[in-house]
């Protein structure tokens, strides 16, 4: 299966909420109770476009495959060289390297614009059950993040209690005259996704 990686667009919204969907309705990797609107999805997007890359991975079809998205990791300026990743693959397309892809073509998005630390918050679960395995810390140790922190018991749902573990990854050198980040826009030509351009294009065995 070969695809190619590019910039989402807030009209990207129903593609991929097909894609976020399911894991809402079946299963505790997110927290989120009920399925956002494909408005209230759009203006995600395009939020995030604002400060962050929002990429998307898509098949010779056209059909969205996954996508990765970084977001504040905390309002104040202090925090502005971290921010939070998040990615999410279709269900069927899981295992065949294309998270690994996306979060490397994130990486080297949030390189450019400056970024230091990627933190990603992790629902986990104490004992594997139907809705929450333990992949995604192994996923995340695999691509150079280590474990952080861990809250206990902090997420209901399905009738049943999660965990949340804090993993991280630096990428950059924290320097005593850190320069300022750049937004993401003033970046996104320069790495190949402007308007209706694609950054990547790989294979997938």
């Amino acid at each position: 299966m070969s695809y190619t990686i590019r910039a989402a667009r807030p009209e990207d919204a129903a593609s991929l909420l097909e894609i976020y969907a399911p894991y809402v309705t079946d299963t505790a990797v997110t927290f989120e109770y009920d399925i956002p609107s494909v408005q209230e999805f759009s203006g995600r997007i395009a939020q995030t476009l604002t400060r962050f890359p929002y990429l998307m991975a898509l098949d010779d079809s056209g059909r969205a495959l996954g996508y990765a998205y970084a977001g504040v990791f905390h309002a104040r300026p202090a925090y502005d060289w971290a921010v939070e990743t998040s990615i999410y693959v279709r269900r069927d397309d899981r295992r065949q390297g294309l998270g690994r892809a996306l979060y490397s073509a994130l990486e080297q998005a949030l390189s450019a614009q400056g970024i230091l630390n990627l933190n990603a918050c992790i629902a986990f679960p104490p004992q594997p059950d139907p809705h929450l395995s333990q992949d995604s810390v192994a996923f995340h140790q695999r691509l150079g993040y280590r474990m952080v922190g861990r809250f206990f018991s902090c997420g209901y749902k399905f009738r049943r209690w999660y965990d949340m573990v804090w993993m991280e990854k630096l990428i950059g050198p924290h320097r005593t005259d850190q320069p300022p980040v750049r937004p993401f826009p003033l970046v996104r030509a320069a790495l190949g996704y402007g308007d209706g351009s694609t950054g990547s294009s790989s294979s997938v065995r």
